[in-house]
C-alpha cells in the first residue's frame, strides 16, 4: 500500500453536486494547440535560431497529435473492457466490515459512436424485493427496476471522473460526484416498491446526499472473466460512510457464488494476506492520456508479533535506479479493523478483500496532506492485486497505483 498519509482538503467538505451520477455528456473534439499559429512568422526568419524553434514547434506538435492518439486509444480499451452483459451482487458494508445489504444486479453495457466520439451506454438493473402488499402465489417472479447511467465518452471520463486507467492490467479507478447511483441500487434492492421516499429509511443507511468523496476501484480477476468493483464513500466531513462491493461475472447465466455470502464459516480476516508479498507496481497520472510516472520492485510483509500487533514492512526500489524506498508500519486489529500508527486504516472484508483510507481525516486537513484511498483483493490465495488512488490536499485524483503481487 502506498506510503503517502491522508488528507481531506476543506474545499470539498461541503460540495454542492447535482444529483446525476457526472454531468451531462459533453462530445469534446481535440483541436491543435493554438500556438501552432505562430508557426510562419518562425519559418519566416532565416536564421539559426529560428531553424531551432520551428524544430521545437514541429516535436510539439508530434507530441500533442501522439498523445491525442494515446488517448482514443486508452478509451476505446477502456469501453471495450466494460462491454457486455453483467450478472452479480452489491455487498454494502459500514466502516468496521459488517455486512449490511446484499443485492441482486445486472448491467448492460454496450457503445456508440467512433474515434474520440464513441461513448460507454450502461443500464443497471437491480432486483427488487417483494412487496408487502403483494399476495403469496401471484408474485413470484421478480421485478427488476431499471436505472439508466449517464454515458462515459472522452470528456466525462477525463474532466469529471479523473480516470485512472491500466488498460494491460485491466485496472480502473474512477470519480464521482454523487452517489445516487448507490442510492438507487439500494433503495430498490432492500425497499422495492415500498420505498416511501424517506431520507433515512428504517434499517437502511444511504449514502450522503453532499459526499466529499465517492471513489471506485475495479480490479479484474486474472483466471475468471469477473470483476469486483468498490466504492469508497466519506461523507461531507470527510469521514468513511460505507464501502460496497459490486462483485460480477460476464455473461447473463446464474449468479455467481461468492465468499462474500460465506460469513457464518469464514476464517479470520487477516490471515490471508499474512505473510511476504513480491511484485512489481505501476504509478499512472490521472486522465484518459494515463502517463506513467513510476514503476517500482515491491517487496511486503504482514506479521502478528507475539503481543498480537501487526507489523507492516513495505520496501519498493524504483525500477529507473532513483532508489530504494522502506516504510515500516504498526498496527493493531480490533475484529475486521486495522488501525495503523500511521495515520491509515484498514477494513478488512469477506472474500480477500479489504479497503484502506485515513484513519484520522481532521488531523489530515488541519496538515494539507494529500491523501489516498485502497483496494486489495485475492483471487487466489497466493496472488493479489491492489490499486490505490492518490488524492492531492485539494480532493483532485492526481494519480493511480496498480500493485500486482506473489506470496513466497
Amino acid at each position: 500500500m502506498a506510503s503517502a498519509m491522508a488528507s481531506i482538503s476543506c474545499t470539498i467538505s461541503v460540495p454542492l453536486f447535482s444529483r446525476s451520477l457526472y454531468p451531462t455528456k459533453i462530445l469534446l473534439n481535440h483541436v491543435k494547440c493554438p500556438r501552432c499559429c505562430s508557426i510562419p512568422i518562425f519559418q519566416a526568419l532565416k536564421t539559426p535560431a529560428s531553424r531551432s524553434i520551428t524544430a521545437a514547434t514541429t516535436a510539439t506538435e508530434e507530441q500533442i497529435t501522439g498523445e491525442e492518439s494515446i488517448s482514443v486509444e486508452n478509451l476505446h480499451r477502456f469501453i471495450q473492457i466494460n462491454l457486455g452483459d453483467w450478472t452479480g451482487s452489491l455487498y454494502q458494508f459500514d466502516a468496521s466490515g459488517n455486512l449490511m445489504h446484499k443485492v441482486r444486479t445486472k448491467l448492460a453495457a454496450g457503445s456508440y459512436g467512433e474515434d474520440e466520439l464513441i461513448s460507454l451506454i450502461q443500464t443497471l438493473y437491480i432486483k427488487q424485493v417483494p412487496s408487502c402488499s403483494s399476495i403469496s402465489g401471484y408474485d413470484d417472479e421478480p421485478e427488476w427496476a431499471e436505472y439508466k447511467i449517464k454515458e462515459s465518452n472522452m470528456f466525462t471520463v477525463d474532466k469529471y471522473q479523473q480516470i485512472g486507467f491500466f488498460p494491460d492490467e485491466r485496472a480502473f479507478a474512477l470519480r464521482y460526484q454523487t452517489a445516487i447511483m448507490l442510492e438507487t441500487v439500494l433503495r430498490q434492492g432492500v425497499l422495492g416498491e415500498d420505498d416511501i421516499g424517506e431520507e433515512s429509511p428504517r434499517n437502511l443507511k444511504l449514502p450522503s446526499l453532499q459526499p466529499s468523496i465517492v471513489c471506485e476501484n475495479c480490479l479484474y480477476s486474472l483466471e475468471k472473466d469477473m470483476r469486483a468493483r468498490a466504492f469508497h464513500i466519506m461523507d461531507s466531513k470527510g469521514v468513511l460512510e460505507m464501502l460496497l462491493i459490486f462483485l460480477e461475472e460476464r455473461g447473463s447465466g446464474i449468479p455467481i457464488g461468492s465468499s462474500l455470502d460465506n460469513l457464518e464459516h469464514e476464517m479470520n480476516r487477516v490471515l490471508p494476506f499474512l505473510g511476504q508479498w513480491k511484485g512489481h507496481s505501476k504509478t499512472k497520472r490521472s486522465g484518459v492520456y494515463g502517463a506513467t510516472i513510476a514503476e517500482h520492485d515491491t517487496i511486503a510483509s504482514l506479521e502478528i508479533d507475539e503481543d498480537g500487533q501487526l507489523l507492516q514492512d513495505i520496501t519498493s526500489t524504483s525500477k529507473a535506479g532513483d532508489g530504494t524506498i522502506n516504510v515500516h508500519w504498526t498496527g493493531r486489529i480490533s475484529e475486521n479493523l486495522v488501525t495503523f500508527d500511521k495515520g491509515f486504516q484498514l477494513t478488512l472484508l469477506p472474500g480477500g478483500m479489504y479497503m484502506g483510507c485515513p484513519s484520522d481525516v481532521a488531523k489530515s486537513v488541519a496538515e494539507s496532506k494529500s491523501f489516498h484511498l485502497e483496494f486489495c483483493w485475492l483471487d487466489s490465495p497466493r496472488r493479489r492485486q491492489r490499486l490505490v488512488r492518490t488524492y492531492d490536499f485539494e480532493g483532485f485524483a492526481v494519480s493511480s497505483t496498480y500493485f500486482l503481487e506473489t506470496k513466497v
